[in-house]
């Protein structure tokens, strides 16, 4: 029902700031797109025992797959391959983390992956609508140098999830843009770590005591382990150290996490967006600076945990060079620090055509 609220709100907060657009309009050269991508995992791994004589067990990885559905409304920067004929959900399109787009008006994008990769399954989604103003628009009632946005993202495999709303001033010198303006995030309280009541002073934990806490029950004369359904899970301190406790912790660690509300957080943001194309070089880059964050005094607030402000910040890079008519370099990337949290990506390399 989250997923869902946030879905409509982020079609909502469009048709408010673009109300003039039809439904036709505003889907207009937009693509649909759904694909299947699959392929071999890991190997195999094969353990072995000798508690009942030679035992050998075969750890198999099922098969990784990706299945992408989406639709999307984002006009091409010059440099962006056109040769492939199909949308399939598995391309690397840095250039939509950009603040600002190729064209002017409204752009958007729906994409939900649902992927299995080294036999972890993992629920991807990323939406975002985006209206950057036409200050050129000559119409008598128009609102020029402004930025509107509104963006879910959630990445299982980086551990990070956010609904985000944005509002910004931009201002044009050439081909570089600046911007500054508001944001505001709702997430869950990163930075919370619900085994910080269970540390020792010398950095140990009480992870005994924890998992009784958490159901589990030991018989000390026996050197049995119990779960809360009552099933023996360990006979010795090494199988319920090394194999039960890092399971206990990880779940209670989940649970608490789940009990929390999630957080508004307001937060100032700078930024800047620079582009430049010709058909030898090109260039492609932006940044989002936030130095400042409203703390509301709150039990939970990420100011408790830095103990004041800090940044979090967000970029990328897309560059190309056609060398001569044989060599050819390109380097692309971005980066994200929302918080405790790091996810980015990139890629690099060389071309050299022989003739």
């Amino acid at each position: 029902m989250k997923k869902i609220l946030l879905t409509l709100l982020l079609l909502a907060y469009s048709f408010i700031v673009h109300s003039q657009q039809t439904i036709k309009d505003l889907f207009k050269f937009s693509t649909f797109y759904s694909a299947v991508n699959g392929g071999t995992s890991i190997s195999d791994v094969e353990t072995y025992s000798v508690t009942d004589g030679l035992g050998i067990e075969t750890i198999q990885t099922p098969y990784d797959y990706n299945l992408t559905l989406g639709i999307r409304k984002i006009a091409r920067f010059g440099y962006e391959n056109r040769a492939n004929t199909f949308y399939d959900g598995t391309e690397s399109n840095y250039s939509d983390a950009a603040t600002v787009g190729k064209r002017n008006g409204t752009e958007f994008l729906f994409q939900v992956d649902y992927r299995r990769q080294e036999g972890i399954e993992y629920l991807d989604q990323h939406h975002f609508i985006r209206y950057v103003s036409d200050d050129g628009c000559g119409k008598k009632f128009c609102i020029k140098h402004f930025i509107v946005k509104a963006e879910y993202l959630k990445d299982g495999f980086a551990d990070v999830e956010y609904f985000e709303t944005s509002q910004r001033y931009k201002y044009n010198i050439g081909k570089l843009t600046f911007n500054i303006g508001a944001v505001q995030r709702l997430s869950e309280p990163y930075g919370y770590d619900p085994l910080a009541s269970w540390k020792l002073d010398n950095g140990n934990i009480h992870y005994t005591y924890l998992a009784l806490q958490e159901g589990y029950n030991v018989n000390v004369y026996e050197g049995e382990y119990y779960d809360p359904n009552g099933d023996l899970v360990a006979t010795s301190s090494d199988v319920w150290e090394q194999i039960i406790i890092p399971e206990v912790l990880a779940n209670y660690v989940e649970k608490k996490r789940n009990e929390l509300d999630n957080k508004m957080l307001q937060s100032l943001v700078l930024g800047f967006d620079y582009y430049y194309y010709n058909k030898s070089i090109w260039v492609h880059t932006w940044a989002n600076l936030m130095p400042w964050h409203y703390n509301d005094g709150g039990e939970f607030s990420y100011h408790n945990y830095v103990d004041g402000q800090w940044y979090d910040y967000s970029g990328g890079l897309i560059f190309g060079q056609k060398i001569n008519k044989k060599l050819g370099v390109f380097a692309e990337g971005k980066y994200n620090k929302y918080w405790n949290r790091e996810w980015y990506d990139f890629k690099m390399g060389i071309n050299y055509i022989i003739r």
